[in-house]
């Protein structure tokens, strides 16, 4: 694939290893880094009032986003929004109830319901967004990458169908067996407005895309393959420009058709080794996979955990992170222990 240029930017590791290029030691960011861990993050939320709040209000989201990059020294940082701008954006809002997660008040389980989303225009909440990476870009100035996101289109049906979060999405499963053509007909909507978005994100800045797919494992093979992957399947033959990260949460048993994605990275969970994944994935590059809950342990204990995770990955094939989003209770003396082990590695004393 031939990506767009990075410009000068002083640590390009991240890219390096998506583009199967040499690099003397692992890049590393986390999931979720700027969140509840930081009381600076605290300190900004108090002052937007909302988390919804901070993701319309660019200013606040780009001061999130640097955040990790100053205070912890993570290789890349990434825009701080939700995966559910996309549904606002089709038409279907959204609150976040404290304690509780999202809520939709009205979702889609019908075809009137359906006819009633609207393609993403280009005056919408998602400018929010763009605004926020053209700021943080800005500001950067060419320290580290900047991570643009998007939910898997997958996921992004859960809450449409579901109206909030749950153990069993039973509500969306349940959709792809009684209504399927209506399934679909969804997906495909959801996966248009993903790649405007993500391009939009391109256009403002973005070096590298990650496609969560936090719900995958609540489908089996089968259902996975007919429902998720043909979806993922066009975004990442529609996303050229840049390297992309797909991380499909839970889904080990997808991993060969993951594999055949056009992209350049796979997430791994917590749950899913190394030994595992690599005879599975051919030549693409692996992130992950450090359990978060292995954060609370004492620094010195993570840093042990942490270097044993970097010698279980390939040579200049692993981007190290944790195998899910941190935690906001985890404490920042470990999580800064694990972000130094992995910039104290080196490939060529090990």
């Amino acid at each position: 694939m031939d990506f767009q240029g990075d410009g000068q930017l002083q640590n390009d590791l991240i890219l390096r290893v998506a583009r199967g290029e040499a690099v003397e030691r692992p890049p590393v960011w986390l999931m979720r880094q700027a969140g509840r861990f930081l009381k600076e993050y605290r300190a900004v939320r108090a002052r937007a009032g909302s988390f919804k709040n901070m993701i319309a209000r660019p200013e606040y989201a780009a001061e999130v986003t640097l955040q990790p990059v100053d205070l912890i020294g993570v290789d890349a940082a990434i825009i701080f929004s939700d995966i559910l701008v996309i549904p606002e954006a089709m038409g279907l809002p959204y609150e976040m109830v404290p304690g509780k997660g999202p809520l939709f008040p009205r979702t889609v389980r019908s075809e009137q319901e359906l006819q009633g989303l609207r393609p993403v225009a280009e005056e919408s909440n998602l400018n929010d967004t763009y605004e926020a990476i053209r700021l943080v870009k800005k500001r950067l100035n060419g320290r580290v990458p900047l991570i643009g996101f998007a939910g898997a289109p997958w996921t992004i049906f859960c809450y449409m169908t579901e109206g909030s979060g749950s153990k069993t999405f039973s509500v969306a499963k349940a959709m792809l067996y009684r209504a399927p053509e209506l399934a679909h007909a969804l997906l495909q909507q959801i996966t248009q407005a993903t790649i405007t978005y993500l391009k939009g994100q391109i256009a403002a800045g973005a070096d590298l895309l990650q496609l969560f797919d936090s719900w995958a494992g609540v489908l089996n093979r089968p259902v996975y393959r007919r429902f998720a992957l043909p979806y993922l399947r066009q975004i990442c033959e529609a996303i050229q420009e840049v390297p992309l990260i797909v991380f499909a949460k839970g889904a080990f048993f997808a991993l060969e058709e993951l594999a055949e994605l056009d992209c350049e990275v796979i997430g791994l969970d917590w749950q899913c080794e190394p030994d595992f994944a690599l005879p599975l994935v051919g030549n693409k590059a692996l992130q992950g996979n450090m359990d978060p809950c292995q954060l609370y342990a004492e620094p010195e204990e993570v840093a042990a955990a942490c270097r044993a995770m970097l010698k279980a990955f390939p040579k200049g094939r692993h981007i190290a992170n944790l195998g899910h989003g941190i935690y906001p209770d985890l404490p920042r003396e470990s999580v800064q222990a694990f972000v130094n082990t992995v910039k104290a590695f080196s490939y060529e004393k090990e």
